[in-house]
């Protein structure tokens, strides 16, 4: 420890865990590993999958319904489960095209913890922002971080719908946001990763924004690398998004491909696995791209790295990021990287990488087309990325910061 300070017991609180993708489950991963190297004691209770955190951090995994997992999608309960009042809380959400886990998990977060609440300096939530976290706040500083406004995911889904039914059934799907807005009011102290992911929050969840704490994320380099001794593909486009999600931007790749096929062979590599019955399968046939389409499935970090080894370009198409972890870790492969300038895109990349607008095929197909035919100016960005990951986003910052503010919270709450 520095500064003669004492270790902290830390609490972290994740509904979704896992590692490999998904901002939260990466963030949960570094953050208590770098926190436990500080010489913190971490805890984790987590949603599922399982976290596979290192030696040394105690994971506590609450039983659940898990009716999202893939292998199993929305399963019907045994009677014996349903018996369980939070379980029935949680099937009834989702039988009504809800979203209920948020609620759930902290409904189950509080009675896990409410006998354990003098065990911790500092309990920190990973935005479930959920009202049993608000009742652990009226026992232990807590502190939230919110990665970006969720009301912009439910603005995008509602706006891409193509049917009134579908309209209410994503407005259905968002409801929780209600109680998040509520939640997060009574934190003295909001972590977040960006200066626009702040506007935005302060705007839409009616917060002050000297309330919040910006810390950016960190990128794992250990993790995320540039490989040697494997050759780069001509004309070989990655993008880390599978995602029907409009927030993220697929559509807009796809058509760029199609349109860039017209006059070049190339390929595209989307990392992760399609939703079978999901609009971006059907827009493929469509645009009849089947054979310039690469679905990697679920990869390791050993093959993600090489993935981005291979690749000509990196690609983010989001429409909105509240940071852009898939930008940094591109760029720390030292692949080229075109990203949009939606939500704090521009605040990763900087002037490492070529920004288009979001939700523009036609710019992001141009830019494509620049990289792809400058071989120069591509290795220019890629050694460009690596340098600003290296220089600005570690996780040995972001722990140290984190550090202070939990800090910050545990004198605000030593006060009353």
């Amino acid at each position: 420890m520095t500064n003669g300070e004492a270790p902290l017991r830390i609490c972290l609180l994740s509904y979704r865990s896992n590692p490999h993708c998904g901002g939260q489950g990466v963030y949960i991963k570094n953050l208590s590993e770098g926190l436990k190297n500080r010489g913190h004691r971490v805890d984790v209770v987590s949603g599922p999958p399982d976290a596979q955190l290192d030696d040394g951090i105690n994971v506590f995994q609450l039983p659940c319904l898990d009716l999202y997992n893939p292998e199993d999608l929305f399963r019907m309960p045994t009677l014996k489960e349903l018996c369980s009042p939070v379980n029935l809380i949680e099937w009834l959400g989702v039988s009504t095209t809800g979203f209920p886990e948020p609620f759930t998990f902290g409904l189950r977060a509080y009675q896990f913890l409410r006998d354990k609440i003098h065990s911790y300096d500092i309990v920190h939530d990973n935005q479930s922002l959920s009202y049993g976290i608000w009742a652990i706040g009226k026992f232990v500083p807590t502190i939230a971080t919110i990665h970006h406004p969720v009301t912009v995911d439910r603005d995008l889904a509602v706006r891409a719908a193509s049917t009134f039914w579908e309209k209410i059934k994503q407005m259905r799907w968002h409801s929780f946001i209600k109680m998040q807005k509520m939640v997060a009011r009574t934190f003295s102290r909001i972590i977040t990763v960006s200066e626009r992911a702040q506007r935005d929050i302060s705007k839409d969840f009616y917060i002050p924004e000297q309330n919040f704490r910006i810390i950016p994320n960190g990128i794992n380099t250990r993790l995320f690398y540039p490989a040697t001794g494997i050759e780069r593909e001509k004309n070989r486009i990655i993008v880390t998004n599978s995602s029907d999600t409009p927030l993220k931007g697929l559509y807009f790749l796809l058509l760029a491909v199609s349109k860039l096929i017209v006059t070049r062979r190339l390929r595209l590599i989307v990392v992760g696995t399609p939703n079978k019955n999901g609009e971006i399968l059907k827009l493929i046939r469509t645009l009849g791209i089947e054979n310039s389409v690469t679905f990697t499935g679920p990869i390791d970090n050993q093959e993600f790295v090489t993935q981005y080894a291979q690749a000509t370009v990196a690609v983010v198409p989001s429409v909105y990021e509240g940071f852009g972890l898939p930008a940094g870790e591109a760029m720390a492969c030292g692949v080229p990287v075109i990203c949009t300038t939606g939500g704090a895109l521009p605040e990763v990349v900087g002037d490492a990488g070529i920004l288009v607008p979001p939700a523009d095929h036609e710019a992001l197909a141009k830019a494509i087309t620049i990289l792809l035919d400058n071989p120069d100016r591509a290795k220019y960005y890629g050694q460009a990325g690596y340098n600003r990951v290296q220089t600005h986003f570690t996780w040995e910052k972001a722990v140290e910061k984190t550090v202070k503010a939990y800090r910050e919270v545990i004198r605000d709450h030593s006060r009353f």
